[in-house]
């Protein structure tokens, strides 16, 4: 389930970047360290060197191949062997080591059924066959059939309806074309929004079951060759993954908001609301044509028509299908390995880095691509302690299971561990996927500054330069406004984060700020979720030198012992503060934009602008119904609450920058108070109350969008209220927002008050 950067590229980028001088673009060794004093910053890069001798490419090759030897999903044999397999490296490491047991509920296919009864028969072949070129796409007696999981068991038969990505905004056009899917199946094409979403939507709609498909246009010939030749989707391709409804919980369906562990008290079946209402089956190319040839109905619109050699219909009908689907509803084991170095200073702090280690099926890019740097990372820790080295904060390993299904692992590790990460979590990292390419981040806006650091000490194994300065080309020939302006100042913007991946229950569960890291943009992976995602696959067409399985140890380890050894936590508030004024600006002008929509649609009304109604060849068209008025919110509670945090966060700027004048740490004894106070800024972030509708999220900040799933929305009860006309909401979720900031800036004047003439004073 990884979420990644996806990048173009164009000659005139490489070629730019190749004829860059050796003096322009080695990394930078020098220059000041946020939290740390000249001294200690000195000392810290030959650390960070010596980490560097102990990483090498073999490997991370030969860990790949042993992890992704066979299928890896959750409650399978070879799943719990390779949890045994890292927990012996960990311990060989040094590691304190530990495998975490939970049980969820992971339903596992007993029968799938897809035939079209009308006009003419088919019966989709569900099947993905094994290739000689890809030794371990022929195991399959222990691999997943081709299903999502967490659909229903559904046994239905209706017309079929192509609903492009199956998102709200489609069935608006559906409707403004008079087509209506209650009591159909929907077609959907993958992308647009999250998996997840599809279903639900279309159940909303009255849909009785939903059929997704991936349209070449998406990863497969439109992209390039397909595999074996090419490393794109072929025909025979299907994406594996789950349905549930994520963006209520993460996490097992049966145990919200609690560990699901042996004894803990679950849901019946019945009362798990992010089971989906409707059964969902996916499909791959091959089984879709003759399905979508088969219908008729106006054409679809052109941003709707995919890459398949015919004209995309909308239905309904004459299609028809029969779709039937039953689920084995068991419990299965999850294995999470936690392996830690404890703080010789601080070491009721935790710098927390995961990535999971199962898979749908082989997973050799989803996720052992990114479990292979972790490990180098450890491995180099490993030396490191030998060799004499403690780190300041205790630094904890984890290899989460169960990720692919829902997030599984590491939200039961977290909700069951949720004090104690609530008191002592400073940072979470996360990586997923691995791929050759650009740098690509999402996470706490807090430590913005702090990447851009790491990113500019880290050489790009392509170019020869900084990865700061290769993200930097690609931002100046492809990014969009606000990273415009971060190229003028040589800075990358991080992304906010939604979900996709397990930083989820960290930052928008528990309020632990967050990294979410990888490379990628250059591979032709076509294979996500498929039986292709395979060690063959991977060294062909992804990374082959696993030169960038290096690149994410580096970035990951110098994120690790920079977080784990600074004099202060490297935390930049003000950079904070600058995200959440511009989140602010942004929801005023979605209600800007919702008014001015809205009267002219409704002028277009009042002026029968519609009336092409009439015209025999338009009957399709429905005039769009009159919406009512936007009205004019109070924004004051939340411009007041930006200004007071700005005003807080440059106040501690200037203080920080006194206390450390000249390169000089900061005292002594306000060191450890300080990191406290800048932990909780994060929690201040949350209520107890959580979001509307969803209270297991509880960041008001970020979280992942009602219906976009990975997708974030950042102040989220306040852009979704206005996104969803709750006049009345938006105007009181207002005021909690307004809260949890004005809480966050509380804690950064607490900061600042430390870094007085009398730290221990001001503290009382």
């Amino acid at each position: 389930m990884a979420t990644r950067r996806t990048l173009l590229l164009i000659p005139a980028l490489v070629l730019g970047l190749a004829a860059r001088t050796p003096a322009d673009t080695t990394p930078s060794s020098s220059g000041p360290l946020l939290g740390f004093s000249n001294d200690h910053a000195s000392q810290q890069r030959e650390l960070e060197a010596r980490f560097d001798s102990h990483l090498d490419a073999p490997s991370l090759r030969e860990w790949m191949k042993r992890l992704s030897a066979r299928p890896h999903h959750v409650g399978s044999p070879y799943d719990k062997d390779n949890a045994e397999f890292m927990a012996g490296l960990f311990r060989s490491w040094g590691f304190q080591t530990q495998i975490e047991q939970f049980k969820v509920l992971f339903p596992t296919p007993k029968t799938r059924l897809l035939e079209m009864v009308a006009p003419t028969r088919f019966t989709a072949t569900l099947s993905e066959p094994p290739l000689p070129e890809d030794p371990t796409s022929g195991q399959t007696a222990e691999q997943l059939p081709t299903y999502n999981a967490y659909s229903i068991d559904g046994d239905v038969t209706g017309e079929l309806v192509y609903v492009n990505y199956g998102v709200p905004k489609d069935y608006e056009e559906l409707e403004r074309r008079g087509i209506d899917v209650k009591g159909k199946i929907v077609m959907a094409r993958y992308g647009g929004s999250w998996r997840g979403i599809k279903p639900k939507v279309a159940a909303e709609h009255g849909a009785i079951g939903c059929i997704i498909f991936s349209d070449p246009s998406g990863d497969g010939y439109l992209q390039g060759d397909v595999y074996p030749k090419g490393g794109w989707r072929s025909d025979r391709g299907v994406q594996r993954g789950s349905v549930a409804d994520m963006p209520v919980y993460s996490g097992d369906p049966l145990t919200p908001g609690v560990g699901a562990t042996e004894n803990a008290k679950r849901l019946d079946i019945k009362d798990a609301t992010t089971l989906t209402k409707i059964p969902v089956l996916p499909i791959s190319y091959g089984d879709a044509l003759p399905l979508l040839k088969a219908m008729a109905g106006p054409m679809a619109p052109e941003g709707w028509r995919g890459s398949l050699p015919m004209p995309y219909h909308l239905g309904p009908g004459p299609a028809r299908v029969h779709l039937k689907l039953a689920f084995n509803w068991n419990l299965a084991p999850l294995y999470d390995v936690i392996a830690r170095i404890p703080g010789s200073e601080r070491p009721d702090e935790w710098v927390i880095r995961g990535n999971h280690h199962d898979a749908w099926v082989n997973g050799a890019n989803d996720p052992v691509s990114g479990m292979v740097a972790e490990l180098a990372e450890a491995r180099a820790l490993g030396e490191l302690v030998k060799s004499g080295w403690k780190p300041k904060r205790t630094i904890i390993y984890a290899a989460w299971d169960g990720e692919e299904p829902g997030l599984l692992g590491s939200t039961e590790w977290a909700e069951t561990h949720a004090e104690e990460l609530r008191q002592h979590g400073a940072v979470y990292i996360n990586s997923d996927s691995n791929a050759r390419g650009f740098f690509g981040a999402g996470g706490s806006h807090q430590l913005e500054t702090f990447i851009n650091q790491v990113l500019r000490d880290v050489p790009d194994p392509e170019k020869g330069i900084s990865v700061l300065d290769r993200s930097l080309a690609a931002d100046a020939l492809y990014g969009g406004p606000d990273r415009q302006e971060g190229v003028k100042a040589r800075f990358v913007p991080l992304e906010p984060l939604g979900s996709g991946s397990d930083f989820t229950p960290f930052l928008q569960h528990l309020g632990i700020s967050a990294l979410n890291i990888g490379y990628g943009g250059e591979d032709e992976y076509g294979q996500y979720h498929s039986i292709y995602d395979s060690f063959a696959h991977y060294t062909r067409f992804v990374d082959p030198t696993f030169e960038y399985g290096v690149a994410l140890a580096k970035t990951g380890g110098r994120i690790v012992l920079r977080l784990a050894d600074a004099d202060v936590l490297p935390f930049d508030p003000d950079r904070f503060a600058t995200a959440v004024g511009r989140y602010a600006d942004e929801v005023q002008k979605l209600l800007g934009d919702l008014r001015k929509q809205t009267v002219e649609r409704n002028q277009q009304l009042d002026n029968k602008v519609y009336e092409a109604v009439d015209d025999p060849t338009q009957k399709w068209w429905v005039a769009p119904k009159r919406l009512g008025d936007v009205p004019y919110l109070n924004f004051s509670p939340l411009e007041n609450a930006v200004a007071r945090l700005k005003a807080s966060t440059a106040a501690y700027s200037k203080a920080i920058a006194a206390a450390t004048a000249g390169g000089k740490e900061p005292p002594l004894e306000a060191q450890a108070r300080l990191d406290d106070v800048l932990m909780k800024a994060e929690r201040a972030l949350t209520t107890t109350q959580g979001l509307p509708r969803r209270s297991w999220y509880v960041h008001q900040i970020y979280a992942p969008g009602y219906y976009t799933g990975y997708g974030v929305k950042t102040l989220p009860a306040v852009r979704e209220a206005i996104e969803q006309r709750q006049w009345q909401e938006a105007e009181q979720q207002m005021g909690v927002v307004a809260g949890a900031i004005d809480g966050f800036a509380k804690e950064i004047d607490r900061a600042t008050a430390l870094l007085g003439p009398s730290p221990a004073a001001a503290g009382r």
